[in-house]
């Protein structure tokens, strides 16, 4: 059976209309909808979007980016709750992201076929939706932020994020987590090698830790992932840098089969659900990936093998895992501590005080943990 590709209906002019509805995150379409126009007040268009009411908007393209971005100033005056533990600031945090984020993704835009925007001083976007969306065949409604989020990727895309120890840049793709934070590709660029003949890279994204690896002399790499954006962002950059001879980039669920001397997995670091495709990245529920991981690697490592993880310690800052629930699934995972390789964040919101998590982030140490099956117990 062919599944129809979700709707978005209202009314215009005493007119029913219909257009097929965009949401990266799979958000269903609003059930109320208002046509709106520069004539819309923001305190009325905030109101509306607070209580669930979708914003089609019919002015003008800029004019809809400034009502953006004063009901952003609306929503950033709530005032923060007061929070009793780092645990309960997270999550305080979390749902204020939320409500702000579902608040502001209500302001729509209609586009029609081939990514063109109707509206007057619209940009041509049409690059940008196609890289994030690919064709657009027919009409669709979708949010603005969504929109300036494929913008900005596809800027991101063209300009590449510089990684000093690769003396180049990384290219990422819309949806692909970009690798803005170095502190854990420099772990992977100074730990010493236990093998140069072949190397897994698991859950590879752009590509990055595969290039360094490759850079570093490691003769062949097998780089993992899931997601056919990570697959495809990872075989351009591996191309651009001149190392695809060397790594092989395929789909797979963490492991690719057989045994290597050197397995490199980047898991999310915070043990929460994620609200958007791209904060899969950075949150894993239940720690499903790192344990997934770490329950997996032994039966990967050959003989003397070493498995490097690399994690941040900010989960146990936020009082979302503790470091001896950590030790304690290596342990169950019939693995060792070989050593521990300790790096501190330089990102600016590691030192911005207006930051709700600004303790827990000043605290932060990222970790590139070398981990080896445990010797077997004599009988």
């Amino acid at each position: 059976m062919t599944e129809h590709p979700p709707q978005i209906h209202w009314t215009e002019n005493g007119e029913a209309h219909s257009a097929r509805w965009r949401a990266e995150g799979g958000t269903p379409a609003p059930k109320r909808v208002q046509v709106v126009d520069d004539q819309t007040p923001a305190d009325l268009a905030y109101r509306l979007a607070c209580e669930g009411t979708a914003l089609l908007w019919r002015g003008d393209f800029h004019n809809a980016r400034q009502l953006l971005q004063a009901m952003a100033r609306r929503a950033d005056r709530k005032p923060r709750k007061t929070a009793a533990s780092a645990a309960d600031a997270f999550h305080l945090h979390r749902q204020a992201q939320s409500q702000r984020a579902r608040t502001l993704g209500m302001l729509l835009l209609p586009f029609e076929a081939g990514h063109q925007l109707p509206l007057r001083r619209a940009p041509d976007v049409r690059a940008a939706c196609q890289e994030a969306c690919g064709p657009a065949d027919d009409a669709y409604v979708m949010s603005l932020r969504e929109l300036q989020g494929m913008v900005g990727a596809h800027e991101w895309r063209k300009k590449g994020v510089e990684i000093p120890v690769l003396g180049a840049r990384i290219h990422p793709y819309y949806g692909v987590f970009s690798p803005l934070r170095g502190e854990y590709v420099d772990l992977v660029a100074d730990t010493p090698l236990p093998d140069t003949s072949l190397a897994f890279d698991i859950g590879t994204g752009t590509g990055v830790l595969a290039a360094v690896l490759a850079q570093r002399g490691v003769a062949r790499i097998i780089a993992t992932d899931q997601d056919p954006r990570a697959l495809a962002c990872a075989r351009d950059n591996l191309a651009r840098l001149g190392v695809d001879h060397q790594v092989e980039v395929i789909e797979a669920d963490l492991f690719p089969p057989g045994r290597a001397p050197l397995v490199v997995c980047n898991p999310p670091w915070v043990p929460a659900r994620p609200s958007s495709p791209i904060e899969y990245a950075v949150y894993d529920p239940d720690s499903r990936m790192l344990r997934a991981f770490l329950a997996g690697l032994a039966d990967h490592l050959t003989p003397g093998g070493e498995g490097w993880l690399i994690l941040s310690d900010l989960a146990e800052h936020l009082g979302l895992r503790t470091r001896e629930a950590l030790l304690a699934m290596i342990d169950a995972a019939g693995l060792t501590v070989i050593d521990r390789h300790d790096i501190r964040p330089r990102h600016p919101r590691a030192s911005d005080d207006n930051d709700p998590l600004h303790a827990a982030r000043a605290a932060e140490i990222t970790s590139l943990w070398r981990l080896a099956p445990q010797p077997p117990q004599p009988d």
